[in-house]
């Protein structure tokens, strides 16, 4: 009779791959009913368990067989902060996320050097020496996202800003999962973005969890780091002034290009209370109501007790409609062009058809699985 082999794993990894994931121990009982004897060391799990334990929890299945837990870190610039605070610990999605981002940056900078792209000017075009309100005129015109170039919802505003960007050559993705897997949902919490630099190949990754209005703030925070040149992961977090000197540079700017402070103060009326006008204003600027708490602040009309408490609330109501919202995907040719860019999809399909790329690759990388679907997307996006 055969016998099954048991692997020699470390009973505090496969607790700290545990908890990594984000999951307690009776979420993965039902899949692993040994799962508390393996991390009390009374009993080892076989290579086919450890296997199914490295999906279930997204850990590299070679972590398993360390002997003390790693120190994971952050594979770029972390400016992240929760109150004031370092983030430490990142999750396995936000890892994830990172990893196939840079991944598709490198493939895409191969791309444009085979077929002779010129560099993205706006990259690294600018300073932190340079004031405020220039910069944001400057990326302003460069994006061409004026108050009045926005359309008439959030969401047009969003699609404008990334095809606006997009046509200046940056890579912009936008999605609320990890690659297609709709089982992996990105917190907002936890990260809001990321830029990667590159002069070939910029890129940004917008956390797609996040509401319409959020995603255009974390958009433009990202896009001045690729105009300053700077790598960064944010969580583009409004409560607090920044420690770091860029940071702080980024989020003035972004804010003073979504709401330049003079527009805002013709704005404002004396004779209505603040906290009436914060949606009006929104709807106006099509941004969200915690950037327009900001500028208040900004513009001289609350106090910094006055706005972190009107913050705290707005917040709260803002976290409970996300709590709500539905999780349907929406129509998968639209939604995965966006998840992954629409130029860097047209690119690979391009590089497939030409033969450069291989089906498998261009599938990997496009969260395909099919054939017909491959086509079908190349023929909406004008490539096929």
């Amino acid at each position: 009779m055969s016998t099954s082999v048991r692997a020699a794993v470390s009973p505090r990894v496969l607790a700290w791959a545990r908890e990594r994931s984000g999951l307690g121990v009776d979420d993965l009982t039902h899949r692993f009913p040994k799962l508390t004897e393996w991390e009390d060391g009374e009993r080892a799990p076989t290579l086919k368990q450890l296997e199914d334990f490295a999906r279930a929890t997204h850990t590299p299945v070679g972590f398993l067989f360390l002997p003390e837990p790693p120190e994971e870190q952050v594979p770029i610039p972390d400016f992240r902060t929760m109150g004031g605070i370092r983030v430490s610990r990142p999750s396995p999605d936000l890892l994830d996320v990172i990893f196939q981002c840079q991944q598709r940056q490198e493939w895409y900078r191969d791309f444009a050097q085979v077929t002779r792209e010129d560099p993205v000017s706006l990259v690294g075009s600018m300073t932190t020496s340079i004031p405020v309100v220039e910069a944001a005129e400057r990326i302003r015109a460069t994006l061409r996202f004026s108050p009045g170039e926005r359309g008439h919802t959030w969401s047009d505003a969003l699609r404008t800003l990334v095809d606006h960007a997009e046509e200046l050559g940056v890579l912009v993705m936008v999605s609320g999962v990890v690659g297609a897997n709709t089982h992996r949902k990105l917190d907002p919490e936890e990260f809001r973005g990321f830029s990667l630099v590159d002069r070939l190949a910029p890129l940004v990754f917008v956390n797609g969890a996040d509401t319409k209005a959020a995603q255009i703030f974390t958009l433009t925070h990202e896009l001045v780091h690729l105009f300053l040149g700077e790598t960064a992961l944010d969580d583009a977090d409004l409560r607090s002034a920044p420690t770091d000197p860029v940071e702080h540079w980024c989020n003035q700017v972004a804010a003073e290009v979504l709401i330049p402070v003079r527009s805002l103060r013709d704005a404002l009326s004396p004779d209505v209370p603040v906290f009436d006008e914060l949606e009006p204003l929104a709807r106006r600027f099509k941004v969200g109501t915690l950037v327009v708490l900001r500028r208040v602040h900004n513009a001289g009309q609350l106090s910094w007790d006055e706005y972190q408490a009107a913050y705290r609330d707005e917040l709260t109501r803002i976290m409970g409609i996300l709590g709500e919202r539905s999780g349907t995907g929406g129509n998968f040719f639209n939604t995965q062009p966006a998840r992954v860019s629409k130029r860097f999809a047209r690119a690979v399909i391009v590089s497939t058809l030409e033969g450069q790329t291989l089906h498998r690759d261009a599938f990997q990388m496009l969260g395909l699985k099919k054939l017909s679907t491959f086509e079908e997307l190349a023929s909406r996006l004008g490539t096929g």
